[in-house]
């Protein structure tokens, strides 16, 4: 009898997740804090994955084609599920009208915050048209903050206010959250209770303030902000605020306390630097940056002290990486990164274990 006789079958999604897993075993030798690489979706974009309290599952946002999906909606993956079959789609959070962004598990580990345009209307609002010169992002206005349940049932609307409402996350400690808001003519920093109350602007600064993350203890916050200098820079960052815009290409990393006091400035690497989160120490900020690039648009995923010492880099393949979080207990680091997208424009989500 044949060895070929006596092989078990393998069905063809088995096969594919081997065949992934393979090549992923083999990532950049340069990558040394990463072990046990998976990844997590398959086609369209995917971005903003956090996790749970309970580290099982993430919220994320796709746009995935294959899914239907027009413009980014909010999902819930489980992570076990999604490692282990390509062809898993994760359910859908998000009403499906209008463009949503940055959603957060509540500290019930049931529920899923995010920010949607829902309420301005059922459609996609328009991307950004670019001016042939700089990358820009949209701050839509009609951006407020909802609270869902796991069915997809919003309970409860945290923000009403005029203006942009979005980029929120939730404290460790399950006691406050932390968003941005055009509310007081800028795009700056408030942190509101739980509940959606006691709403109160931290930072104040000219400039965008925003994707802010709460430090393990809850004390502090982690964020990216722009701070125009010049007469020329202020005047095109108010210029584009007034129209709902945004250009992205100029950021650094500060922490602030959550009262709004000690503000510091972390990096000072010049161009991108974004999507900060902070190491399970405390001490250490992990964050995308394109400051090495002469082309621009090469992001990896960086590794800096409170203090601005010791930068290391932590990714170098392919030329997207952010959205970097640790999970609760400090064991694991998913990401988004358009590596193995086979020369799609796809940015995929990303797990791996964490080695110190």
């Amino acid at each position: 009898m044949s060895n070929k006789a006596n092989m078990p079958q393998i069905g063809f999604t088995a096969l594919f997740n081997i065949v992934i897993l393979i090549s992923l075993s083999a990532q950049a030798p340069k990558e040394k804090h990463f072990k046990n690489l998976r990844q997590l979706t398959f086609g369209g974009d995917n971005a903003e994955a956090y996790f749970s309290p309970n580290g099982k599952n993430a919220s994320f946002q796709s746009n995935n084609p294959k899914w239907g999906l027009e413009c980014d909606q909010i999902f819930n993956l489980n992570i076990k599920k999604a490692s282990k079959d390509t062809t898993y789609r994760p359910p859908k959070i998000s009403t499906g009208h209008g463009r949503t962004t940055c959603s957060y598990f509540m500290p019930n580990g049931k529920d899923i915050l995010y920010a949607s345009t829902h309420q301005g209307g059922h459609a996609c609002p328009a991307p950004p048209a670019s001016d042939g010169k700089k990358y820009l992002w949209a701050v839509y206005p009609d951006f407020d903050i909802f609270v869902a349940d796991k069915k997809g049932k919003i309970l409860q609307q945290l923000t009403n206010t005029a203006g942009y409402d979005a980029e929120a996350t939730v404290s460790p400690d399950g006691k406050k959250i932390v968003f941005t808001s055009t509310r007081s003519g800028d795009l700056e920093l408030w942190v509101m209770d739980i509940d959606g109350s006691h709403q109160v602007q931290i930072t104040n600064g000219l400039g965008y303030d925003g994707g802010a993350f709460f430090s393990p203890d809850s004390k502090r916050l982690v964020f990216r902000a722009s701070r125009p200098t010049t007469q020329k820079d202020i005047e095109d960052y108010k210029a584009l605020l007034s129209k709902g815009l945004v250009a992205p290409t100029d950021m650094e990393i500060y922490t602030i306390n959550v009262d709004g006091t000690n503000l510091k400035q972390v990096t000072h690497l010049g161009k991108a630097n974004w999507a900060p989160f902070f190491h399970p120490s405390g001490n250490k900020i992990i964050f995308s940056s394109n400051h090495h690039s002469k082309r621009g648009y090469d992001f990896q995923l960086y590794m800096i002290h409170e203090d601005g010492t010791g930068l290391e880099a932590i990714t170098s393949e392919s030329i997207f990486n952010a959205f970097p979080m640790f999970s609760p207990n400090g064991k694991q680091l998913i990401f988004s990164s358009n590596r193995n997208n086979h020369g799609t424009r796809d940015t995929n989500l990303f797990i791996a274990d964490w080695v110190d």
